[in-house]
């Protein structure tokens, strides 16, 4: 199956963000606030959001192709940088009223202390020009996700999902917030164990949780929902059918970005053929992969061979 991996062809659009880290000492406390004082010495840049569940699927060897918008600045132009230095094809939408979203993260002694955003929502026309692009790719496409961040960039994500559920294309949505009724329609969605509490409220079981689930799959017209469950692992609800994947067992040093990595595998894995339980399966393994990592970081083919 991961042989297959490089046939596939897969579109992701949504919210991209360029995360930065500053890497140093901590050896004293200032003397202006009880705060740490970092005295940096490195300097890295990676990408995020959208940009990263593009990179993770690149790493897996799928053709991916981002579709998003940054702004007219110094980030936006670095994102293009790293994306076509991780073999992406990316359409940025340029909107010269937005800054680019940027995650600044603060790290001493292998620790995250701080971290700043910057970020506007992208105008209406720039967003309706995504449209029509997204309507244009389709085509050259195998399977579509739509990864939300909450930054404005997924405005028409409903429309999204009609159109490429009319050209019978696969839909795998990262959520956010908690209304879903925009997300009605799609293949799959992946929220973590916190935004389904948003959603469906507290569960007493995990009788409770499979009803709930469930009855939200139904709601929306889903062919499955996946929740990741952190230290729990994570479970697809499918017709009638559920699949449970225990959580690796490992040090875990970081989990930021992790969403990513499952929606970005899971994705190529359905693309290439795989059905539902060794699709969270690879995907398990490669989130187990990841978190061990720090900071936004991805798999690759060889490491899941390795864990093979």
């Amino acid at each position: 199956m991961l042989e297959k991996l490089s046939q596939v062809r897969l579109l992701v659009v949504g919210d991209v963000m360029l995360d930065r880290y500053w890497f140093g000492e901590v050896s004293r406390i200032s003397p202006e606030a009880p705060v740490p004082v970092v005295k940096v010495e490195r300097m890295e840049e990676r990408l995020g959001g959208a940009a990263n569940v593009a990179r993770n699927a690149a790493s897996l060897g799928a053709r991916t192709t981002l579709l998003s918008v940054v702004g007219d600045d110094e980030a936006g132009r670095s994102l293009g940088r790293l994306l076509a230095e991780g073999g992406i094809s990316a359409d940025l939408q340029v909107d010269r009223d937005i800054a680019t979203t940027v995650k600044l993260r603060v790290i001493g002694r292998q620790q995250q202390l701080l971290r700043i955003d910057f970020e506007t929502a992208p105008s209406h026309e720039v967003l309706q020009a995504k449209l029509a692009e997204f309507e244009r790719r389709l085509a050259d496409c195998d399977i579509v996700i739509l990864s939300d961040y909450g930054k404005g960039g997924l405005t028409h994500i409903a429309e999204m999902i009609r159109l490429a559920r009319a050209a019978a294309k696969p839909v795998l949505v990262d959520p956010k917030g908690d209304e879903w009724g925009k997300y009605a329609g799609a293949t799959v969605i992946t929220p973590n164990r916190s935004e389904l509490r948003d959603v469906v409220g507290r569960w007493s079981s995990d009788a409770d949780l499979f009803a709930k689930a469930d009855k939200l799959r139904g709601e929306l017209g889903l062919e499955a929902l996946l929740v990741t469950r952190s230290e729990e692992g994570m479970t697809l609800f499918a017709d009638g059918q559920t699949f449970h994947q225990a959580a690796q067992a490992r040090e875990v040093f970081d989990v930021s970005g992790a969403g990513d990595t499952v929606i970005a595998t899971l994705a190529v894995m359905l693309a290439a053929g795989a059905d539902w339980a060794e699709a969270i399966r690879i995907a398990n393994i490669a989130a187990g992969i990841v978190v061990g990592k720090l900071g936004t970081a991805v798999v690759t083919r060889d490491e899941i061979a390795g864990a093979l």
